[in-house]
């Protein structure tokens, strides 16, 4: 049985006539007939019987015909939403994002580019975590692209630098170290640090860079996000470093610019390199690369 044998089936169910259903299905009557016959031995029942001139259904047939109804009708309304989900115009695009784009860089990208002429249509599945959750979901296809940082080379991924990421240190406004507006990252030494946990991205730079300066850090508790991190820093529990965001200013606490980090903090935009992209994926990806290339070259300068 294949979906040929069915499109003729119901044609021929639908017409009640021969030559009838060959002519709208572009085939011959021979053609027809041998399909249907040999579709009756594969079911081991007979579906069509002859009234006169004409052919209808057998009971069998009619029970048939509604599973293969059914059938291509689901079948048509899937290729439909497939056409519609790898549409230029019209796409669905899976969309990742560390915690840290999350209140600026991504939202901002995707305004400009819904935004554009003939992307307004284009619709998106936001999914968000930390770098190891997006490093799984490309690698598992579940997303078509993702901003992240870079855990580690992957022969699967592909990434393209976006941005160089400032890190800052973040203390309690009442800290010792919350006199200065900008300070080398030896000077927190023998300070709790709330720490980012071991599946951020952020957790192997900021191991190297405190250890680059010889200090190895008190960790009294670890966070996946950077929202969380500022809480616990606002309440007391220690300093912390991470990216320098806008919601920052939210918090009962003050950033300090770091003046002796010499480790730039990249991040990427990282694509499955095997994986297909769809006509409006490859239109994002492309605005991505472009819009943020302008961008940050206009606010450096």
């Amino acid at each position: 049985m294949n979906l040929r044998q069915l499109e003729f089936f119901k044609m021929l169910a639908d017409t009640e006539h021969m030559t009838q259903a060959a002519k709208l299905l572009n085939t011959t009557q021979p053609n027809l007939s041998h399909a249907m016959s040999e579709l009756e031995k594969e079911l081991e029942a007979q579906l069509f019987e002859k009234i006169g001139r004409n052919i209808q259904l057998t009971k069998y047939g009619k029970f048939f015909y509604k599973y293969v109804n059914t059938a291509l009708s689901e079948l048509s309304k899937g290729e439909r939403a497939l056409k519609d989900l790898v549409s230029p115009d019209k796409g669905l695009i899976d969309f990742g994002f560390i915690y840290t784009a999350g209140s600026f860089l991504a939202p901002m990208l995707l305004k400009e580019f819904s935004a554009r002429e003939g992307n307004s249509q284009i619709r998106f599945n936001l999914f968000q975590g930390n770098s190891s959750d997006m490093m799984d979901l490309l690698l598992r296809e579940e997303v078509d692209l993702a901003i992240t940082s870079k855990l580690k080379e992957d022969k699967q991924l592909h990434y393209d630098i976006l941005t160089e990421d400032e890190v800052v240190l973040i203390v309690p406004p009442n800290h010792p170290l919350a006199q200065y507006d900008q300070i080398s990252l030896k000077e927190t030494a023998g300070y709790p640090f709330v720490y980012f946990n071991k599946r951020s991205g952020l957790r192997p730079y900021i191991d190297k860079i405190l250890s680059t300066s010889n200090v190895e850090p008190e960790i009294v508790c670890e966070v996946e996000e950077d929202h969380s991190m500022l809480g616990f820093v606002a309440h007391g529990f220690g300093i912390a470093l991470m990216p320098s965001i806008p919601s920052i200013s939210s918090y009962q606490v003050k950033a300090i610019r770091l003046i002796d980090n010499s480790q730039p903090r990249y991040i990427y935009l990282a694509t499955k390199k095997e994986h297909f992209l769809s006509p409006a994926a490859i239109r994002f990806k492309e605005f991505i690369l472009l819009f943020t290339q302008g961008y940050f070259n206009d606010f450096e300068h």
